[in-house]
């Protein structure tokens, strides 16, 4: 279509151009000046709407974008107890085979890392406060007198939880 209208300027601009030159140049008896072709200028793109957004085939994987306002990582993250003391760092957090959480594992006691043990505390026992309402963010509703006693965690070993009532369960 661009060729079409350029071929059709063309010849229109010739056949005018010709008719001057004979009017004026055919009265004195000169050829007409050489026309040199117009550049084509390339017509402007018709606006077309954006493509549609291809339908997710089955089988390929979604995408969620996470507010990072809303989420945030817990692991080596700061225990305290509702007494404002120090409870220790999540280490680990253990999920059962349907991939509910169940416990998250805590490196408690010691000082620098020294004496200190992993301890299994119940998942429902942690309380994940918003970082504008307390200065620290997660929160376990025990004391640390009531963690003392439990059981240290060790991998392939069974499981004791210490759940919010103070109580040694075993996780099953």
């Amino acid at each position: 279509m661009i060729k079409k209208f350029a071929a059709v300027l063309l010849v229109v601009a010739l056949t005018a151009f010709a008719a001057a030159g004979q009017t004026e140049g055919g009265a004195q008896g000169q050829a007409p000046a050489p026309v040199p072709a117009p550049a084509p200028t390339p017509a402007p793109a018709p606006a077309q709407p954006p493509p549609p957004v291809p339908a997710q085939a089955p089988g390929q994987p979604s995408v969620t974008v996470l507010d990072t306002l809303e989420v945030q990582g817990i692991l080596g993250r700061e225990v305290r107890s509702l007494a404002d003391e120090n409870m220790g760092r999540i280490v680990d957090v253990l999920v059962d085979g349907q991939g509910a959480t169940r416990a998250a594992i805590i490196d408690f006691g010691g000082f620098l890392g020294v004496g200190s043990r992993k301890i299994a505390v119940a998942w429902q026992a942690l309380h994940f406060v918003p970082a504008a309402e307390k200065r620290y963010g997660i929160v376990l509703e025990l004391t640390r007198d009531q963690v003392k006693p439990a059981p240290e965690y060790k991998e392939g070993r069974p499981i004791i939880v210490i759940v919010a009532s103070g109580k040694l369960e075993p996780l099953p």
